[in-house]
């Protein structure tokens, strides 16, 4: 029934305009404001667009709802340190001085938050 239908997903913040400020300015992605929601779309690459939308009672995923592949899990963490971004750590986790989690278990990976508190990440590509 959907397999021709284009889908895209989609999360909640608590202020889209603080989103597209932090999705746009510090993250560098391309966006589009839709005032009259208010709305934020995320053009990924890929043609993998994401829709983010306010929600006056949101609370923050406790997942990952963003995992960022590059080629280099080391400079992305350096690049966004630099642009104030601050690396989650978490219990249990064998995460090094700079927050990323490395074994044979997956790729190197360093988890981080927007400014709603929602989860994202950076992973190396193997």
């Amino acid at each position: 029934m959907f397999t021709t239908t284009k889908a895209y997903s989609g999360f909640a913040v608590d202020d889209v305009k603080r989103a597209q400020a932090f999705y746009g300015d510090t993250l560098g992605l391309r966006t589009t404001l839709h005032d009259a929601m208010p709305l934020l779309t995320l053009h990924l690459a890929g043609d993998r667009d994401t829709l983010v939308y306010e929600k006056p009672d949101f609370t923050p995923a406790t997942y990952t709802i963003l995992n960022f592949a590059v080629d280099d899990v080391d400079a992305a963490v350096a690049r966004l340190t630099d642009k104030g971004v601050r690396f989650e750590r978490y219990e249990g986790f064998s995460q090094d001085e700079k927050g990323v989690m490395r074994g044979d278990d997956g790729p190197p990976i360093a988890w981080f938050t927007d400014p709603a508190g929602n989860v994202l990440a950076v992973l190396e590509e193997q």
